[in-house]
């Protein structure tokens, strides 16, 4: 039983870790926008936000990111409200 309970635990810390890594937070002043990075590079090429196809610097800025987001968001794909993004 206790080898069962020391399985598990570090199953839910390894998984904890792996979810961890794919969080990408961005600094925004009305509070910072957090999202799973595969989850939206699955869906999107990397040139979309990034400047080449290998990741590197964004290329993203307020208003690039806003409409990128909200035309995808719209169509069902996630939050649309300011607050459901932003977190202070």
């Amino acid at each position: 039983m206790k080898k069962l309970l020391v399985a598990l635990m570090l199953v839910a810390f390894a998984a904890t870790i792996a979810i961890a890594a794919d969080t990408v937070i961005l600094k925004a002043k009305n509070g910072d926008v957090t999202f799973n990075h595969k989850v939206h590079g699955e869906k999107n090429a990397c040139t979309v936000c990034h400047a080449d196809a290998k990741g590197g610097k964004l290329e993203l800025d307020k208003d690039k990111a806003h409409a990128l987001c909200k035309d995808c968001h719209a169509k069902g794909a996630g939050p649309t409200k300011c607050g459901d993004c932003h977190k202070k």
